[in-house]
């Protein structure tokens, strides 16, 4: 495909290419963030103008709005002033924020780095980037790492405390794979991430590595070997066997061919029942011919 692009002399809007080719955002809320990055410092334009002169309908406003709230575009607060009247503030920005560091931008903080002065370190900047798509990698992940990253969305999609960057799900699939391994359910990483958390948590992907770590489960028992069939004793003493490994008598019949001794040692008995049996049937089958 050609392409062909002039930079603008002024004008524009610098727009991450993480927002445009965001996996889970709607075409309405990349217009809608797009949008309002482009105004001016100080506009004070709330999110349900920019939709009207955007285009945008109120049914994919409100969708788009609240795609961008949970991928941490998007804050606001409500509050109540003194007369009763209930306001709202919003804040945009073209990185995801966790809402510790939303609450610091509305306070005073800085979202992105100062310019820093030659010789000095620079200032951490706040936010974290979004990570490239599945489309922009180079090596798709191995299934079973994929399977993990896929268990890991599941469990803390709901759990705000654990907002986890698409880097930290990727970097805890292999253990989470490891959980799916040991015979973890949904369930049993539910319970161990999201139960008892913190009042407040500095960093979601540590205590999930943590938890990952500390409460992985004992590995599944392996396969019960099945047992051998029953056979007869081949040292002539009747009995049937199940050997446990390839022997093909039974324990007294081998300790007789070691010593050289035999059945009058029988101490279970089971050899003179044998005869006293075979005699029976033996005198039985007698009387009977001689009926005849």
């Amino acid at each position: 495909m050609l392409k062909h692009a002039i930079a603008p002399a002024g004008f524009f809007t610098q727009v991450p290419n993480e927002i445009l080719r965001h996996p889970r955002l709607s075409a309405a809320a990349v217009r809608l963030l797009t949008w309002q990055l482009s105004l001016p410092d100080g506009s004070g334009q709330p999110l349900s103008e920019t939709a009207e002169r955007a285009g945008i309908k109120k049914t994919a406003f409100i969708r788009a709005k609240r795609e961008l709230l949970a991928e941490g575009y998007v804050h606001e607060w409500r509050r109540q002033g003194e007369g009763g009247r209930w306001t709202t503030r919003q804040l945009v920005s073209n990185v995801p924020l966790t809402p510790e560091e939303a609450r610091a931008v509305r306070d005073g903080g800085q979202p992105t780095a100062q310019e820093p002065t030659v010789g000095e370190p620079a200032p951490r900047a706040v936010g974290r980037p979004q990570e490239k798509t599945e489309e922009n990698t180079p090596h798709p992940p191995h299934p079973l790492a994929e399977r993990g990253a896929q268990a890991l969305t599941e469990v803390t999609r709901g759990e705000r405390k654990l907002r986890l960057a698409p880097r930290d799900i990727r970097a805890l699939a292999p253990l989470t794979a490891e959980w799916l391994v040991r015979g973890a359910t949904l369930a049993d990483l539910r319970a161990a991430l999201t139960s008892d958390l913190p009042p407040a948590v500095r960093s979601p992907a540590g205590l999930t590595r943590d938890r990952l770590v500390r409460k992985m489960p004992d590995p599944a028992p392996g396969p019960v070997p099945r047992p051998q069939p029953l056979r007869a004793c081949t040292g002539g003493c009747g009995r049937m066997i199940r050997p446990v490994a390839d022997e093909t008598a039974c324990r007294d019949c081998r300790v007789d061919a070691a010593t050289g001794t035999y059945s009058c040692d029988d101490v279970s008995g089971a050899i003179a029942a044998t005869k006293r049996g075979m005699a029976t049937i033996r005198e039985l089958l007698h009387a009977g011919t001689a009926t005849t």
